[in-house]
């Protein structure tokens, strides 16, 4: 039963979407035969998490929720979020919340370490933008994941771009 987390980025443009949804299902049917047994762990961020999580949802796998602290869904998950991740974690057969009270970079550091642990293998929803040196990023998560010796899949489709940057 592979177990794959995800990480990835949370601006992504609306005409990202479908090509990275459709990346990850890809990247699912190939490391879990189309998602029997699979265990997939995400943040449920907006973006590249969600997509994630849906589309281990729609392959019948199991979904695990780790969250950063025990004020992420008031702190951080805005209105236009808020119906998608409430529908996730109701969904999630397994629901960890770090033991931090406040969202904050050591709370994001913990979570994504969380994830690297538990994986099989990690899905990088990266552009491949270098760590911004605040801790709790994509690249920190990849980078975490590579050094733990944890296989990284990075997916970024052709023509998959971030709100305020071009297309690659």
């Amino acid at each position: 039963m592979p177990t794959i987390a995800t990480t990835g980025h949370m601006d992504l443009t609306a005409a990202s979407v479908e090509p990275v949804r459709s990346a990850l299902r890809q990247v699912l049917a190939d490391e879990a035969g189309g998602g029997s047994g699979l265990v997939g762990i995400s943040c449920l961020a907006p973006g590249a998490d969600t997509l994630f999580a849906e589309a281990v949802l729609e392959a019948g796998g199991d979904l695990v929720v780790v969250l950063p602290s025990r004020d992420y869904r008031e702190a951080q998950v805005g209105p236009e979020h808020a119906a998608a991740f409430d529908r996730l974690v109701k969904a999630a057969s397994e629901v960890v919340v770090m033991p931090f009270a406040t969202a904050d970079r050591r709370a994001y550091e913990a979570a994504n370490a969380e994830l690297v642990q538990r994986a099989d293998a990690l899905v990088a929803v990266w552009d491949g933008t270098p760590p911004s040196g605040r801790g709790g990023g994509t690249a920190d998560a990849v980078l975490k994941a590579r050094g733990a010796g944890v296989p990284v899949h990075v997916v970024w489709p052709e023509g998959a771009s971030r709100r305020g940057q071009d297309p690659l």
